[in-house]
């Protein structure tokens, strides 16, 4: 008999949870910046072998929504939580040394403590404090027995992430695998195209622009002896953030076209050619309509 099951990775904005999963699954799906809240919509990803299966659910940050995309992010946790087979909540040490604190009266917090299903803490970034610290944090935690295991890590050096993978292995349920072994996710490309270039606005663009951007594949035609065409619209809510996103001349907006271009065809092994078409949709975070179109409202119809 095989294992499978699914496991929902949770914790605030930038914690390091598409780290991890990139990582356990030995390939990037998942886009990572420096800045919060970059995951908007959970992502699968699976891992096989030939006795087991783990599908991780990459989830958004953990926070007190202020407008409806937010709200809807939220959905996306919850929907995980309640999806799931096994819980993996990471805190960042460095942001949260007091360990749970800043989590206790977050609501989708309380719902992830609520489930009887097992449950890991990762303490991620051990590499950037002290043992002596590490120690008491989970000694302290330990005594509650609120987790079946307390496992400290460092996402980025890769460091006791065998552990990880090992105790979700242990405590996965006995099923015949959901995925053929060839599947890393269930997204298609144009998903992953699109958050490649929702990954390259974040790094480019500073303060409210990154969050006021979402990005539609509009043309995805492969071209048989020529380069793939990629036709992209990217929304943003105001004229002001068109101005600021497009440049002078053009500057930024191509910049950001280069950049998502090269990795686009890392990720997709081939040459492609890349245009990208920004638009005004007003206040589109708030608007249920918009929103529904985009995919954020599958799990609460």
């Amino acid at each position: 008999m095989t294992k499978a099951g699914y496991v929902a990775i949770i914790g605030k904005p930038n914690v390091g949870k598409s780290t991890l999963l990139n990582i356990l699954l030995g390939q990037k799906i998942s886009i990572t910046t420096s800045k919060p809240q970059t995951t908007r919509k959970r992502i699968l990803g699976i891992l096989s072998s030939e006795d087991y299966q783990i599908i991780f659910l990459d989830t958004p940050g953990i926070l007190t929504p202020s407008y409806l995309l937010q709200e809807k992010m939220m959905e996306e946790v919850e929907q995980s939580i309640q999806d799931a087979d096994i819980l993996i909540l990471i805190l960042d040490l460095i942001e949260d040394p007091d360990g749970l604190k800043t989590l206790q009266n977050d609501f989708t917090y309380k719902l992830f403590m609520k489930t009887k299903k097992p449950r890991i803490l990762l303490l991620n970034k051990v590499d950037l404090t002290s043992q002596e610290h590490v120690k008491l944090l989970m000694n302290k935690i330990n005594s509650t027995h609120k987790f079946e295991k307390i496992i400290p890590i460092s996402a980025l050096e890769k460091f006791n992430i065998e552990q990880v993978r090992e105790s979700i292995i242990e405590m996965l349920p006995e099923n015949p695998k959901f995925y053929p072994d060839d599947i890393v996710s269930d997204e298609n490309e144009r998903f992953f195209v699109s958050e490649i270039i929702r990954e390259k606005i974040f790094e480019q663009y500073q303060e409210e622009i990154p969050y006021s951007c979402e990005v539609i594949i509009e043309n995805f035609k492969e071209v048989e002896g020529r380069k793939d065409l990629i036709q992209a619209e990217i929304f943003v809510e105001k004229e002001s953030q068109k101005g600021i996103l497009i440049g002078k001349q053009g500057a930024a907006i191509k910049k950001v076209g280069e950049a998502a271009r090269q990795s686009i065809e890392e990720f997709l092994q081939r040459p492609v050619f890349l245009e990208l078409h920004v638009k005004v949709k007003e206040n589109w975070r708030s608007d249920e309509k918009v929103l529904k179109s985009l995919g954020y409202t599958k799990w609460k119809e």
